[in-house]
């Protein structure tokens, strides 16, 4: 009595390239692109003043800076909050107490009125504001336009 076993035939290697657990972690990545996108730009966009010789302020960076915004149209924000030039005082003093540092940073759009952004700054300085940080942006200067400084001078 002889067994014979049949021999199964093998699959042949597959070759292609898996690619469902690349295409998840893409997916992964992307929401957490999404969510954390948002959260980077601080406060309301404006298209800021252009200046030559801005002072920097770090300050402004920090999480818990105070940013006053005045939108082309006119309508102020308190961080992220739209409200009345008016209500200012009462919300900047709430911010303010217990703080050393009483600085409150603005930044306008470039085509604000004026009257505007001198409203806002007199309803800072009804709430207690020592200081006020005006944020601009720098003027990108061409190397190739005249009068324009060789670099390490």
């Amino acid at each position: 009595m002889k067994i014979e076993f049949k021999k199964a035939k093998e699959n042949p290697p597959v070759s292609d390239i898996n690619v469902t657990p690349m295409v998840d972690v893409m997916l992964v990545l992307l929401i957490i692109f999404m969510v954390i996108t948002p959260l980077l730009s601080k406060g309301v966009p404006v298209n800021l003043v252009k200046t030559k010789n801005p002072i920097p302020m770090q300050a402004a960076d920090k999480s818990d800076a105070i940013l006053v915004a005045v939108t082309r149209d006119g309508r102020t924000f308190l961080n992220t909050t739209q409200m009345n030039p008016e209500d200012l005082p009462s919300k900047v003093k709430d911010l303010l107490t217990n703080r050393l540092d009483k600085t409150v940073f603005i930044k306008a759009d470039s085509r604000a009125k004026y009257e505007k952004v001198v409203g806002v700054v007199d309803n800072l300085r009804a709430a207690g504001v020592d200081q006020v940080g005006l944020l601009t942006e720098q003027v990108k200067q061409d190397k190739n336009k005249p009068g324009a400084k060789p670099a390490g001078q």
